[in-house]
């Protein structure tokens, strides 16, 4: 074994160790595995919620858009800072309901506001689906970073095995406790190997940022503009658009976990003032990937360009290094998945009695979902990851739903919003599957067109059928499943 895996090996321990730490003795309830006894302070949240913005795909996919659009990947710079002005105000609202109304997930709250629980397990079920490729995404991209840095598939293979075995087992002990423990050194060696990339690649090939900048204006100055092949001003503002929307109303379901866990609604304004700061991080990757446009050949896989330049300007036990904050940023929001899925499954679709057959139900789904991601991820790494493309664009169909729940008085029905959620999903399926896009517009756009032109006819003719167009209040009761 390399002096590299070594390190990698002894990393991914030592986070799983984190993990384990992080537990305030046996957790013996959902609500304290899921949400922490919503009493987490703001250094915990702002981990928690502002490192989201570091995955594995910081490693992979935004130095391989930047190398193939330079100017195309700046889309992922403003949406977190355009998504977070709304959440400073819609995020304490989400919190103030979760705490008096006992909500343990985003299925909760819609189940909830609309007095309908077959709505919570539909989006329960959208949820789960919708993640599962996110998950094996995490671990996929891990084994992938290791092989490429280490050129062993044997390596690729176990990395992936250990690293998802340590995170279902610190889940299990600790649950979001755990996550936060973990995520605090994720995001320091993040931030550390990074810093530590930028420094040392441009060293390594006497180039400077500045005259890799005017060596590519120079060369091919189409790849600084948008728009640049099928990157267009459409595909460029409508990728904006959908990730503001997904992120503003809280669409994703691992952003729950997090929220509802805050001790105060103040720890998350705060969180929301500061998080724009750190998502300026993610352009590091991007301005790294400058140097690679310049120095290396034009027909290399633009998600290995990172991996590529590090190994080269590296010794090997700095890529060591760099293969620990891989696998952090792989198993930390795998962690934060897991959690969410299993949550969402003994909260609302499966509707066990008693807090220990619920708990028992939720560490069950966690150890299947991790199995079932881990087994694709190496048997069939393509097989999910092809679905990955209607994440993102179907979860943002939740977005309707989540915005029309937001009110004191309940402005629409459940079968309106069940409706607009399930044709706005069907239509994301069916344009991603027959490849038919609008001047490359991202096809969640249109799926949220037509959800929301769907919610608004299901309801008029529901008021018109009833003849009763007067609002109704939201529900008093609690919702069914939610931690009591």
């Amino acid at each position: 074994m390399t002096t590299a895996l070594v390190i990698a090996v002894a990393g991914v321990l030592f986070t799983g160790l984190l993990g384990f730490l992080g537990s305030r003795g046996r957790v013996r309830d959902l609500e304290n595995w899921s949400v922490g006894g919503r009493n987490l302070g703001a250094a915990a949240m702002w981990f928690l919620q502002a490192g989201e913005t570091f995955t594995t795909f910081t490693f992979l996919g935004t130095t391989g858009l930047t190398f193939v659009a330079v100017g195309a990947a700046s889309y992922a710079i403003p949406y977190i800072c355009i998504a977070v002005i709304g959440g400073y105000f819609l995020g304490p609202r989400v919190w103030e309901l979760g705490r008096s109304r006992g909500y343990l997930t985003q299925a909760d709250f819609l189940s909830d506001r609309f007095g309908s629980r077959p709505l919570g397990v539909v989006a329960a079920l959208v949820a789960i689906l919708s993640l599962l490729p996110y998950l094996q995404l995490q671990m996929t991209g891990l084994g992938l970073i290791v092989q490429l840095l280490t050129g062993s598939s044997a390596g690729r293979i176990g990395s992936m095995v250990l690293a998802f075995v340590v995170t279902v087992l610190f889940v299990l002990r600790s649950g979001v406790r755990g996550v936060v423990t973990a995520a605090y050194f994720k995001d320091v060696i993040m931030v550390v190997v990074l810093a530590v990339i930028m420094v040392a690649v441009p060293l390594h090939f006497h180039l400077s940022y500045a005259d890799a900048t005017h060596a590519i204006a120079a060369r091919n100055p189409a790849t600084l503009a948008v728009p640049f092949g099928e990157h267009t001003h459409a595909w460029y503002f409508s990728s904006m658009l959908i990730s503001s929307i997904g992120v503003l109303f809280l669409t994703f379901p691992h952003q729950w976990p997090g929220l509802l866990a805050a001790r105060d609604a103040r720890a998350l304004r705060r969180n929301y003032v500061f998080m724009p700061v750190y998502n300026l991080l993610a352009a590091i990757p991007m301005v790294i990937a400058l140097i690679g446009v310049v120095v290396l050949d034009r027909t290399s896989d633009g998600d290995s360009v990172l991996l590529t330049l590090a190994a080269r300007a590296l010794p090997e036990w700095l890529v060591g290094f760099v293969l620990v904050a891989a696998a952090a940023t792989a198993m930390v929001p795998a962690a934060v998945l897991t959690l969410a899925m299993s949550t969402l499954v003994a909260n609302n679709v499966v509707r066990a009695r008693g807090e220990r057959t619920r708990l028992r139900v939720n560490h069950a789904t966690a150890v299947v979902v991790t199995a079932l991601s881990l087994l694709f991820g190496i048997l069939r790494p393509d097989l999910l990851a092809n679905l990955l493309l209607l994440t993102f664009s179907g979860l943002t169909q939740l977005a309707p739903a989540i915005g029309l729940a937001l009110p004191a008085r309940r402005v629409v029905g459940a079968p309106a919003i069940t409706t607009g959620l399930v044709l706005g999903i069907a239509t994301v399926v069916a344009t991603t599957a027959a490849d038919v896009t609008i001047d490359h517009v991202d096809n969640g756009v249109l799926g949220l067109a037509v959800n929301l032109v769907a919610v608004a006819a299901v309801e008029a003719t529901t008021r018109l059928l009833r003849r009763d167009p007067a609002r109704q209040p939201a529900a008093d009761a609690a919702p069914t499943g939610t931690a009591r």
